[in-house]
């Protein structure tokens, strides 16, 4: 393999689950059934409520279409996750693994455990990301006195 063809080299594109069972319906349970608990939590409810005030319905669509892009490969979602998560200033690192615990929980209580392994595995891929996003900085360059 030549230089110029291993910079060509794309990984493969994730593809969507082979489940039959698996469908909008489902997922949507899921996501109802994970904010219901989430809202219940001591450390994430708080935090929550104070980013969505009002009527929940508009949220748990967007985040039933986004599991379903992520799950699926719908293409329904069309949001911004990262802006969304960044301007919450009271969420820390260790908010992830409780997010994670419940919805790996939620997950294993709906789907059989092949299921449910890919949206932990994509849950555990996503929450990696928005960490990197919301709390990796990369410190300037300290300068010398010769420099």
């Amino acid at each position: 393999m030549t230089m110029k063809s291993a910079l060509t080299v794309r990984p493969l594109a994730e593809q969507p689950l082979d489940d039959p069972d698996v469908n909008r319906a489902l997922i949507g349970r899921l996501v109802r059934e994970f904010y219901a608990r989430l809202r219940k939590n001591e450390r994430l409810g708080p935090i929550f409520a104070r980013a969505i005030t009002g009527d929940w319905e508009p949220h748990l669509e967007k985040m039933t279409d986004f599991w379903c892009s992520v799950i699926l490969k719908t293409g329904d979602y069309h949001g911004r996750p990262v802006p969304a998560h960044v301007k919450l200033k009271d969420v820390t690192e260790a908010d992830f693994d409780i997010w994670l615990d419940m919805f790996g929980k939620t997950a294993a209580e709906l789907f059989a455990p092949e299921t449910a392994a890919v949206f932990i595995d994509r849950a555990e891929r996503i929450a990696t990301s928005l960490k990197l996003a919301m709390f990796f900085r990369i410190d300037p360059p300290r300068q010398t006195a010769a420099g």
